[in-house]
């Protein structure tokens, strides 16, 4: 049976919808009466007056995007097992084996020396204003939950702010502030803030300014991205700051030193210029030279982070970051997004999440067995609750030690600090206001992080922030139910076996065993009454069929 999997030429991404919305036809997306005279509500139609401008997820800024299309396999199609039986990682005693006391926390790093709380992190977070205009939020819920949050591509760059000499940053804002967020609120040393860099932070030696005159001990290399296969993009509706962004080296359309663009913006033909980066062009000599470059200027952990790229980027990107000693390899999977991209690219390229996720653990057991050492792996591609998490580190496991997560935790923060406008306006609203006005009774979080931190410090924590931390602690419990359920009291015990295919596709592509084959060697041993198979095979003898009564 034929599936369409995409939705095609009306999304509200692109504030688009077609004017016979029950009657579609699938594989155009087009209305099956297309009506001369229509205004052009569809997709087809605003590119027919829009151009360019309709290939990017509107309204810019304000908004995260990821892909519609329907994988044929996804984390759905896979369930988690329990057990009436044992416990590990705790004594098997009914009132010591509870939920509260599975640990989440996670330690990672050629010295083991970076420790998080919980088994999570936001894989980059970058220039983009939905990202700067929550950041404050994202800095400090990360920082006091002992969780890692990644400083993305492109920060120094687009800060009209930073100084820039012969090429290179020496001083900036932004990235500051960035930085010095998550660690004045950083506690007990868990969590980590990292910086990271694709080609033109690399040109501007933002990963070495931030070393040292920053005190970053974390930093990223950056291959790519789940949601697209070319560089970061943003749109500028400043004609001064595209041109500043153009001086620096960007590349922006239109050209914004162009006099007839220049007069084409200012009297309203368009209305906003797009800033790109240039795409990267991976080789094991440049990688080794920027590994080594990163480690002589101080930087104690280096991770990699790589996007959805064909099996053999894949292959790449875990054997370098094995043969170069790295301390995280993060890969992106399909459909994801949190900025601007493309919208049709987004829905259509790459490896989607299980089937890039199942061919991870494979390459990462070849290394293994060959006897190289696999760095901490962290999956991404959407992720968002307790279960899809569970799921992840299992089906990676043991080599999985962390999930990414950007849209979700932007959208916690978002809601917190839009919570925190209303309850300054007094303007709370209803389907909250049941909970009270104030963001102590709000926010279930509050009163208990008021005690940890003392009230003068609680007061100065943003509801962002507060929205952030409490989305964590809802997915910590969460997690500590569904491993309790399966007797794995702590991370390091989650395994491949905690999970069964629903599908026989999705076990075709994990390798992980569909649900009715699961233990067939311990039911024949219990059927058996502890008479293994080969016993019973070897005598002949019959299993007795028991009687009616």
């Amino acid at each position: 049976m034929s599936v369409t999997l995409s939705r095609i030429n009306a999304s509200a991404a692109t504030l688009t919808k077609n004017r016979t919305e029950g009657s579609i036809t699938p594989q155009s997306g087009m209305c099956v009466t297309c009506v001369d005279g229509c205004v052009g509500m569809c997709e087809i139609g605003k590119s027919a007056y829009r151009g360019h401008e309709v290939i990017y997820p509107q309204p810019f800024g304000v908004i995260t995007t990821a892909s519609e299309k329907t994988y044929p396999v996804d984390y759905s199609h896979f369930n988690i097992m329990g057990t009436a039986v044992g416990a590990h990682g705790i004594e098997a005693d009914s009132d010591k084996a509870i939920f509260p006391a599975v640990d989440l926390g996670v330690t990672f790093g050629h010295d083991k020396g970076l420790k998080f709380r919980y088994p999570w992190i936001i894989p980059g977070i970058g220039s983009t204003n939905v990202a700067t205009n929550n950041w404050e939020g994202l800095a400090i819920g990360s920082a006091l939950a002992g969780t890692g949050l990644t400083i993305g591509e492109n920060v120094v760059g687009m800060d009209p702010e930073s100084v820039i000499k012969d090429g290179r940053v020496v001083d900036t804002v932004d990235l500051k502030r960035r930085v010095k967020l998550y660690k004045d609120h950083q506690r007990e040393g868990y969590g980590a803030i990292v910086v990271q860099a694709n080609i033109e932070d690399t040109r501007l030696g933002v990963q070495e300014y931030a070393i040292e005159q920053l005190g970053a001990e974390v930093v990223e290399l950056k291959w790519g991205q789940g949601a697209k296969d070319i560089g970061g993009e943003v749109k500028i509706t400043n004609l001064k700051k595209a041109q500043m962004l153009y001086e620096r080296g960007y590349v922006v359309l239109p050209n914004p030193t162009d006099s007839h663009v220049i007069k084409a913006f200012e009297r309203g033909a368009f209305k906003e210029f797009e800033r790109h980066s240039r795409i990267g062009m991976v080789s094991e000599e440049s990688f080794a030279k920027r590994v080594d470059e990163v480690r002589k200027a101080g930087a104690k952990y280096i991770f990699l982070k790589t996007g959805a790229y064909r099996p053999a980027d894949l292959a790449r990107a875990i054997l370098f970051a094995s043969k170069y000693k790295l301390d995280l390899l993060t890969v992106d999977a399909a459909g994801g997004g949190t900025g601007m991209s493309p919208w049709r690219m987004m829905n259509e390229w790459g490896v989607p999440p299980v089937e890039l996720h199942s061919l991870l653990h494979q390459y990462a057991k070849r290394l293994t067995e060959r006897g190289l050492k696999v760095p901490a792996l962290a999956l991404a591609g959407g992720f968002t609750f307790e279960d899809q998490i569970f799921k992840g580190l299992a089906l990676g496991a043991p080599f999985v030690k962390l999930i990414g997560m950007a849209r979700s935790p932007i959208a916690a923060a978002m809601v917190g600090k839009t919570i925190g406008r209303t309850i300054n306006d007094g303007q709370v609203p209803v389907n909250i206001e049941r909970f009270g006005n104030t963001k102590d009774e709000i926010f279930v979080t509050a009163s208990a992080l008021r005690k940890e931190l003392g009230d003068e410090e609680f007061e100065r924590v943003p509801t962002g922030a507060l929205g952030l931390y409490t989305y964590y602690e809802r997915l910590g419990q969460g997690l500590r139910q569904l491993m309790c359920g399966s007797r794995k009291f702590s991370l390091e015990y989650i395994s491949r076996d905690d999970l069964a295919s629903l599908t026989h596709e999705a076990a075709d592509i994990s390798g992980i065993p569909f649900i009715t084959d699961l233990d067939k060697v311990q039911v024949e041993d219990i059927l058996n009454d502890g008479c293994g198979p080969a016993t019973r095979h070897e005598s002949h003898q019959e299993i007795p069929v028991a009687s009616k009564g």
